[in-house]
């Protein structure tokens, strides 16, 4: 839990809650920043319960008692890089569980001691004082750790005071040196030793005292200027009591035979470890290693790091055998632009070798190079091409850790490689290796990185690389995810950055021993491809690295950007089979139901029915004012057999006048003319007549008069519309029982749609429904112009009388 506010706008507060041991309850620190805020002196009203006070990087140049007297609890306080001048330890002696005191890179020149006897870290470092601050107050710190000191002049005297403290670190940060007693380094009770120089200082004596003092000593700033003793002192000096194994030199500026003396020098003491970083050297080369002394040494490993070379014609031979003839363990040279490196005919025993970031070429495994027990080879970075050559000289090697990335190299696939038998890790990381390099590698191995090359895919026609559990190919060119048929017992892969649509479960099936995959940062397909995909995911139990934030959909358009968790692919849109079975299943049920319905419904009788009034109705809608002013004096006429005509008078005049008793109906035999012949009697009324209905049965085609009345109305009314002709089968009638001398008929009954009278007395509802809709029209209009057309066929002298009698017969 952290709380931060302002302290005068220059300070910030935060609280941290620490818990120790499970049964120690929890420590509450409260951190005070008010650093680099331009302070004169220090704030009066800082928060009592500060842990940790930062007031560095100000302009304080004195401290008062009452500074600090509140903070009871105040456990570190940083001071650096102000402007005090006096230091008066006993400002701090209400503070009694202060811990950590920096009052580096200041002005000091004096320090009035006081016992602060939970101290156990003083850096006085970087100061002005005359003399190393120290005096007996000083030695009655036992629980001091650290300690940073400086002054001018370093006498034995100002050590003797604390050489009975145990400390893990002693710290000289010296501003200038203008005195150094030779064997003072050496009466401190040290584990680490570090000497920061001023310039022009005799760093001979201090590396050779300080190698007394330590186990590990650090000496910075070494520049060519420091007074070295004679080459032919330096011979004959023997270092005795030395306690130094470890020894780093930082920022060395030297001439090249200044640095060999170095070397030779710390070859025979009791340094194992020797390190060098950001080392320029120069001047001509006149030792090498012809006169250096390879005998009586300890030394195990030497690294030389962020090397410079202000001389550009360097004679290799003399530089590069100088350190490959050391009989070492372990040698670093990197970041040092090297461009070649050459090796001693003989054996050697390096076990690790690292020559990273320099610009070696092909050209160093060109020669044979003898080393039997070289385990770990690093040459990162270089300009390495043929991996063909590396592997020739690995080959005569112990070699298990390979280290080839950033480099340019490649393979062909008609070049040979040669590895040995121990290689298990390769990083073959940042080169342009295309799929060949399945060819080129180690049966052994283990670990293989192949990250950022040109890969597109797995060959299936490499060695089984049966011992291979890591395998990386981020950042390629991969379109499938590589089976594991020859790799039985890979666990980890990483795919990342591919061109992976679609990650096929053929892998899954073959890399049952996969336990780690990591698929993300690919430009994935969300179809139905990758269904099964997604759904491994809830079944794997975190086995995909990454996700689901570097699962992303690319494709298609619409769920770009989409996270492949928030993706939703139904089972039956993806599996065919089962879509297959739905529809399959769906027609099988809809069948039935159709079939139950037409069994147990006459369902079609009823979709012919309504179709059949729904065309009615249409026709009735598009019936123009001008189809309605032919000679009709009636509604419709019905024609039918006398074997029929019970169910005509019962059935259908009832039915026909019982929505609108006004409709109009033409008889034949109530509309007869005395006059006139049964054929034209028939025409007459057809013609008077909106509607024509004819009952078809078997008697009706068994009455000739009632097939030649059926053929003149369709004679008749064919040339101008079949909507006036309306067929009501009474009875069903097949069409071979119609007798081939009536054609009209047979054409009739085949091309005309008619009503059919159900034998099922609760359909005919829907029966006499069709039926009125097939014969509305505005029965006032009709009757009107039934009386006009009377009344212009009558004469004067019985108008009256024959109104009646055409208004009686209508209705």
């Amino acid at each position: 839990m952290k709380h931060i506010r302002s302290i005068y706008v220059f300070c910030s507060i935060v609280t941290s809650v620490h818990s120790g041991a499970s049964k120690l309850p929890e420590e509450t620190e409260l951190t005070t920043n008010c650093s680099n805020t331009s302070l004169r002196k220090v704030p009066e009203d800082l928060t009592p319960t500060t842990t940790i006070l930062d007031l560095s990087y100000n302009l304080l140049f004195q401290l008062q008692r009452s500074d600090f007297h509140s903070f009871s609890k105040l456990k570190v306080l940083i001071l650096c890089h102000n402007r005090i001048q006096e230091l008066d330890i006993k400002t701090f002696e209400f503070n009694k569980e202060l811990r950590y005191l920096d009052v580096s890179y200041n002005r000091l020149k004096s320090v009035t001691w006081f016992s602060l006897a939970g101290l156990r870290h003083l850096d006085l470092s970087f100061n002005d004082f005359d003399t190393v601050p120290t005096c007996e107050e000083t030695g009655n710190m036992s629980h001091l750790e650290i300690l940073g000191l400086s002054g001018a002049k370093i006498q034995k005297s100002d050590f003797q005071k604390i050489a009975h403290l145990h400390l893990n670190t002693v710290f000289l940060g010296l501003r200038t040196l203008s005195h150094y007693e030779e064997g003072s380094l050496p009466i401190l009770n040290t584990t680490k030793l570090h000497i920061v120089l001023p310039m022009n200082t005799n760093f001979w004596v201090l590396l050779r005292d300080g190698m007394k003092t330590s186990k590990i000593l650090e000496i910075t700033n070494i520049d060519g200027k420091s007074q070295f003793a004679s080459h032919e002192a330096q011979q004959n000096l023997i270092l005795e009591n030395a306690k130094t194994s470890i020894l780093f030199l930082n920022k060395v500026d030297l001439l090249w035979d200044d640095l060999l003396l170095i070397f030779q020098f710390v070859w025979h003491t009791s340094v194992e470890y020797f390190q060098i970083q950001h080392v320029t050297f120069g001047g001509k080369v006149y030792l090498d290693h012809n006169s250096f002394d390879y005998s009586n040494t300890v030394m195990r490993t030497i690294k030389l790091e962020n090397v410079h070379f202000r001389i550009f014609n360097i004679p290799q031979e003399r530089v590069y055998l100088l350190f490959t003839k050391m009989d070492i363990e372990n040698l670093t040279i990197s970041d040092a632009q090297m461009p070649h490196m050459l090796f001693p005919i003989y054996p050697t025993r390096f076990q690790y070798l690292n020559f990273a970031n320099n610009i070696l070429t092909d050209d160093v495994f060109k020669k044979s190079i003898q080393m039997p027990h070289l385990k770990t080879l690093i040459l990162k970075d270089n300009k390495l091409e043929t991996l063909s050559l590396v592997s020739c000289f690995a080959g005569n090697t112990s070699l298990r850790h390979l280290d080839l990335s950033e480099n340019l190299l490649q393979h062909e696939n008609d070049e040979n490689c040669l590895w040995p038998e121990t290689l298990i890790t390769m990083n073959l990381s940042s080169n342009k290796f295309a799929d060949s390099v399945f060819r080129c590698l180690p049966r052994n191995i283990q670990i293989l990185d192949l990250n950022n090359n040109k890969i597109q895919t797995v060959p299936k026609d490499i060695i089984h690389l049966t011992s291979l559990r890591e395998l990386n190919l981020a950042f390629n060119f991969l379109t499938e995810l590589p089976g594991c048929s020859h790799f039985r017992r890979l666990s980890v892969l990483n795919v990342e950055m591919n061109l992976i649509l679609s990650p096929s479960l053929e892998f899954f099936q073959s890399c049952q021993e996969v336990k780690t995959l990591n698929v993300g940062r690919n430009p994935f397909r969300c179809t139905c491809e990758l269904r099964d995909f997604i759904q491994l995911e809830k079944y794997s139990e975190g086995m995909m690295v990454g996700w689901s934030d570097s699962y992303i959909c690319e494709y298609p358009l619409n769920l770009k950007g989409t996270q492949l968790k928030d993706v939703h692919l139904p089972e039956i849109s993806c599996n065919t089979a089962l879509l297959i079975v739905t529809i399959v299943v769906i027609m099988l049920v809809l069948g039935t139901a159709v079939a139950f319905c037409c069994l147990h419904f006459d369902l079609p009788w009823y979709l012919r029915m309504l179709g059949q009034w729904t065309q009615t109705w249409h026709r009735v809608r598009k019936t123009t004012q001008e189809q309605l002013k032919r000679n009709i004096q009636f509604h419709v006429f019905i024609s039918y057999s006398e074997h029929d005509s019970a169910w005509v008078k019962y059935e259908l005049i009832p039915n026909i006048e019982k929505e609108d008793s006004s409709v109009l109906i033409c008889l034949h035999e109530g509309n007869s003319d005395p006059g006139k012949s049964i054929t034209e009697d028939t025409i007459n009324c057809i013609e008077k007549s909106y509607k024509s209905i004819f009952v078809l049965s078997p008697n009706f085609v068994q009455t000739e008069w009632c097939h030649y009345e059926l053929y003149f109305a369709r004679h008749d009314l064919f040339r101008e519309s079949s909507d006036y002709i309306i067929l009501i089968l009474l009875e069903p009638i097949p069409l071979y029982c119609i007798p081939t001398r009536y054609p009209k008929l047979k054409t009739l009954m085949e091309k005309k749609a008619y009503l059919e009278w159900p034998k099922d007395r609760r359909k005919c509802g829907l029966f006499w429904a069709n039926l009125r809709a097939a014969i509305r029209v505005n029965l006032l209009e009709t009757r009107e112009m039934c009386e006009l057309q009377t009344f212009t066929e009558l004469n004067e002298e019985s108008r009256g009388s024959a109104i009646s009698l055409i208004r009686a017969d209508c209705l």
